[in-house]
């Protein structure tokens, strides 16, 4: 059996400037922070982010923004970090802003390999500025294309020694999609137990989309 587990040094090395990265995590809650931290020591730049949101200037992906690691973000809220807010009015990053939902289904769909999906929100505002406009029945939908990445980096509760994942509360947020839409998926796991040690119900991402494990650190 592969040896999945890795250091929070070496997922970050992992991550090369310009990549896009999935970043699990909902106002830092469930994301990797470990890995974060060791992401903003090396000073890989040029990044785009898929994440909900950019959390606070000092915690979670904020820390990336605040350190002008990041040239493109795409997102529904970046309201909690002025940094992101800030770099945004004076033109030094991107943001490609989309409703919660339909950040989540894009994900999802690039993780079903699907082509993307329709949907009503949106129609009529800046959202839909760009895309295809397709009427069904009389009613107009917006064509959202799938989102995908080179690596995935999520925040988990407990792993096994195979990456089977737990995520408590709602720090389940935006990772079990993000895991089945990036061609590296690194979890970083709070609590590392023995294989057969998490009820198979409780488990959200199963091991076979899990690439590496990193133990959380800090």
């Amino acid at each position: 059996m592969k040896n999945k587990f890795i250091s929070a040094e070496e997922a970050a090395s992992m991550v090369k400037d310009g990549m896009t990265v999935m970043i699990g995590g909902f106002m830092a809650v469930g994301s990797p922070h470990s890995i974060i931290a060791k992401m903003v020591e090396k000073g890989v730049k040029d990044l785009t982010i898929i994440c909900n949101d950019t959390a606070f200037p000092d915690k979670g992906i904020g820390l990336l923004i605040a350190n002008k690691q990041v040239k493109r973000v795409i997102t529904s809220h970046i309201g909690t970090n002025p940094c992101t807010i800030e770099q945004f009015n004076n033109k030094e990053i991107s943001i490609e802003f989309n409703p919660q939902g339909t950040l989540a289904e894009r994900v999802r769909c690039a993780g079903a390999g699907l082509g993307g999906f329709l949907t009503p929100t949106g129609i009529g505002t800046i959202v839909e500025e760009g895309k295809q406009k397709i009427n069904i029945d009389g009613r107009d939908y917006l064509l959202e294309k799938p989102l995908r990445a080179d690596i995935a980096l999520l925040g988990a509760s407990i792993s096994d020694n195979i990456g089977n994942l737990v995520y408590k509360g709602s720090s389940q947020n935006f990772n079990p999609v993000m895991a089945t839409a990036a061609d590296i998926v690194i979890a970083e796991a709070e609590e590392v137990v023995e294989v057969g040690q998490i009820n198979p119900e409780n488990v959200k991402t199963q091991s076979i989309f899990v690439t590496h494990i990193v133990k959380k650190s800090i």
